[in-house]
């Protein structure tokens, strides 16, 4: 059975809306993907085991596809590369271990639990070693972008992508305005990487 792995962004949750949007969209369209978006945390040495476990648990059960937003897509990204898994990334961070470190020592609370959070130096270094300094495997991604991302510089993912397959959007916002419009879409461009 293949499954779609959704990865939200930081301080996110399984209840960020378009996580939902494609959870609802898979019911309604796809009953036939399992749908999975794991609660993950800000810390990078525990979401790195967490989301390699799952990747290798489903793996022996079909075909594995990815979409991430945010921090999800970075996530997405080292996942892609490792285990050559097709990706549709949603305005992706691309070197979050240069915005993380204004966040060192501060309390972090999630957007939509009680769970806070403290970053340490260790935990930026730990992301900073997993930035890929180039996309060995471009042809599985789909990157979607918004020029007018309040967060990140959409010309850094750009530039990182440049080989991908693109969607730039003029305007928007970092949540990417009417994303559900690409759902569909993205959901064929990841069955047609399935190698």
């Amino acid at each position: 059975m293949p499954a779609l792995i959704y990865i939200h962004g930081f301080l996110s949750s399984p209840s960020s809306h378009k996580a939902l949007q494609v959870k609802q969209w898979l019911a309604d369209n796809r009953p036939d993907i399992d749908y999975h978006c794991p609660f993950l945390t800000v810390y990078p040495d525990e979401v790195k085991v967490e989301l390699d476990t799952l990747v290798q648990s489903l793996l022996e059960k079909g075909p594995v596809y990815l979409m991430g937003s945010s921090m999800g897509g970075f996530w997405s990204t080292y996942l892609a590369e490792t285990y050559k898994l097709p990706a549709v990334l949603i305005n992706p961070a691309v070197k979050p271990s240069m915005l993380m470190p204004s966040y060192v020592g501060m309390k972090l609370k999630n957007y939509h639990t009680d769970d806070s959070y403290m970053l340490e130096q260790r935990h930026i270094d730990q992301l900073r070693e997993l930035v890929p300094s180039a996309i060995l495997h471009p042809q599985l991604y789909w990157v979607l972008l918004q020029t007018a991302d309040e967060t990140l510089d959409y010309r850094l993912a750009q530039a990182l992508y440049g080989d991908a397959k693109l969607l730039i959007e003029e305007g928007g916002d970092h949540g990417f305005v009417g994303f559900e419009r690409h759902i569909p879409a993205s959901i064929e461009f990841l069955e047609s990487q399935t190698i």
